[in-house]
């Protein structure tokens, strides 16, 4: 994987967005299955499949380094176990272009993290992205007949939906703090503990399990390729690609994403998602633009 080129590694960015983006129009095809059920079958799935991951890439043994594994991947695999349980949670709950422009904010949000916790120094562009982000947002939720949510006093789906890039970017931050001490974290066991995590947790809240077969083939469905393979994908491109550069990429899943729930399930955005989304990703790419010049210059 260390020999991909940067292309190689670019093309691999996008195909693990448009896997990340097939979740919203899956979760629409649904018969039965609700709430927790959902995000128990997808997080049991993911488990599965990174199992067989980690036995095609660690070998047959790969199981017994569970045990001398660091406590940051156990920190880290709770804050993913957060974010499959939120994004499974939010996309019953609003639209799927509501939840997708919620989680696009992940860097935003990361920067913020880092200098709260971690007094790493923030650019004014990143502040300037920030606050036009934001603008974004209290655009998309400034009239509450609007929200994608239905009525309420809150728009409870996008509320869930940002614990995604929160509980995200406690995530980075543990990670760049085990790099700072010298230690490496292995994303990949981190990311079938989350599953593993997000599963037993779900489970009494989902019991008793009522989806009926065909639900259960498209979690399946979800938990290999909308979500194991594509973490792994990510774990080699940041190897390859600086972090500028994937988040830049990310945004496709937005694109992506809702194109998808509009073409598959005639979930067509309002007006209002339309707009502040596209001022929120316009942030996102600029900030992550000036990012990439940065770290070339």
């Amino acid at each position: 994987m260390t020999t991909w080129s940067r292309a190689r590694a670019a093309w691999t960015m996008v195909a693990a967005t448009a896997m990340w983006s097939i979740a919203g129009v899956v979760t629409r095809q649904l018969e039965s299955a609700q709430g927790f059920e959902i995000t128990f079958w997808r997080s049991l799935f993911t488990a599965l499949s990174l199992a067989v991951i980690l036995r095609f890439l660690q070998g047959p043994n790969w199981w017994r380094s569970l045990a001398r594994l660091h406590p940051l991947v156990w920190l880290s695999g709770l804050c993913w176990s957060v974010m499959f349980t939120a994004f499974m949670m939010a996309l019953t709950m609003t639209t799927v272009a509501a939840v997708l422009v919620t989680m696009a904010v992940g860097p935003l949000v990361s920067a913020l993290v880092a200098r709260v916790f971690f007094q790493q120094a923030v650019s004014g562009p990143t502040w300037l992205a920030i606050a036009v982000a934001g603008a974004g947002m209290a655009w998309m939720y400034a009239d509450p007949a609007a929200w994608p949510d239905g009525a309420g006093l809150l728009p409870w789906g996008t509320l869930v939906a940002l614990l995604v890039p929160c509980a995200a970017a406690f995530n980075w931050s543990v990670v760049r703090y085990a790099q700072q001490r010298g230690e490496s974290i292995d994303m990949v066991p981190a990311v079938g503990l989350g599953a593993v995590i997000s599963t037993l947790l779900t489970l009494a809240l989902a019991w008793p399990l009522q989806a009926p077969a065909t639900d259960v083939a498209w979690l399946a469905l979800l938990g290999l390729v909308q979500l194991a393979l594509p973490c792994v994908l990510l774990v080699y491109c940041a190897r390859v690609l600086p972090a500028a550069e994937i988040s830049l990429l990310a945004l496709l899943e937005v694109v992506f994403g809702i194109l998808l729930a509009w073409l598959g399930a005639e979930e067509v955005p309002s007006l209002r998602v339309l707009v502040g989304g596209g001022v929120v990703l316009l942030a996102l790419a600029l900030n992550a633009a000036w990012s990439k010049r940065e770290g070339a210059a």
